[in-house]
């Protein structure tokens, strides 16, 4: 530094130069603020009108101390970078990138589809990995970051076929299930039990019978179940932060029960007899017989059609349909 300051002087720079110098041997704090000042400074002259070039060098220290000052304030480092159109591949982010242990990256097009908050799994990477997560956190999550990865590549080339196998199909439900009990409600942080228990029943499939429109509430409801009738088992992981095959399984079994008593309460309140599905045919009858009847318990009588005739389509009412909005004789 010393040697800089005397080659500008001899060259007469110093007279409209200033140099701020933290040094390796100064102390975090000071090697933090430095940068800030050099800028403070610059704008003071450029809001005289004057022309002002900041020079800086070795950003990376700058980094070390911000990490420094931040684990000794016990919060968690991270500057935050606005991408121009989404690029990360910038001159700013990547250098970011490139001084930080990992980031976050947060997606517009996701913010305002209602997924938030809107983190992109595939560009949202840690160089620490699980090494920051408990136990518990870890044996939970499991794959989570790669079936998602899946589906939203899925997603995008399912946009252009009209035909799916059932294999395709039951993959994007369970990832837009996936998507839709990752959304959190603002300034409400789950606990780590509360985060293990929910990632353990979807990853495990116990939640791929709630309807996506219901997942938020159904997942509150499912919390507010452990909470009460198993609080030794969330106790333990929230103490421990660790997690056992056994309370895996509890975990798994009491979601299953409490998906299949919400199932059969939703088809209480709207009316649903047996499975719509299984049709009765009188042996010798000329009638179609539905379960339960119509809409009143009366039997639903058609006539039955001849050979030649299986493309009339007659609609059903509503909770007869099954999976379309209508029904073949």
């Amino acid at each position: 530094m010393a040697q800089l300051a005397q080659n500008l002087r001899e060259r007469g720079a110093m007279d409209y130069t200033i140099i701020v110098h933290a040094s390796a041997s100064d102390s975090a704090p000071l090697q933090y603020i430095a940068p800030y000042a050099g800028c403070a400074i610059g704008e003071y002259f450029m809001e005289q009108g004057r022309d002002v070039l900041i020079v800086y060098d070795d950003l990376s220290k700058h980094a070390i101390a911000y990490r420094t000052l931040s684990l000794l304030l016990g919060r968690s480092p991270g500057p935050i970078v606005e991408t121009q159109a989404g690029d990360v591949s910038a001159y700013i982010p990547t250098n970011i990138i490139s001084i930080t242990d990992g980031q976050i990256f947060l997606e517009s097009s996701l913010f305002f589809a209602g997924q938030r908050p809107a983190v992109n799994v595939g560009l949202s990477v840690s160089r620490v990995g699980g090494d920051a997560q408990t136990r518990a956190m870890k044996a939970a999550a499991g794959a989570i970051r790669l079936e998602l990865a899946q589906y939203r590549e899925m997603e995008i080339f399912t946009q252009f076929a009209s035909d799916l196998d059932d294999t395709t199909r039951d993959q994007l439900a369970f990832g837009q299930g996936l998507m839709r009990l990752l959304r959190q409600d603002q300034s409400h942080p789950l606990r780590q039990c509360e985060q293990v228990i929910l990632l353990c029943a979807a990853m495990d499939r116990a939640l791929v019978m709630v309807p996506l429109a219901e997942m938020s509430g159904f997942a509150g409801e499912l919390l507010a179940y452990f909470h009460e009738h198993h609080a030794a088992l969330c106790e333990r992981i929230e103490q421990t932060g660790m997690l056992s095959p056994e309370d895996r399984e509890e975990i798994v079994h009491t979601a299953r029960e409490v998906a299949a008593r919400a199932g059969a309460e939703r088809r209480s309140k709207r009316g649903f007899g047996p499975d719509p599905a299984l049709l009765q045919r009188p042996a010798g009858g000329d009638q179609t017989h539905f379960p339960h009847g119509g809409e009143r318990g009366q039997p639903l009588l058609f006539p039955r059609l001849r050979r030649g005739q299986n493309d009339r389509r007659i609609r059903f009412p509503g909770h007869y349909r099954g999976q379309g909005s209508g029904g073949r004789l």
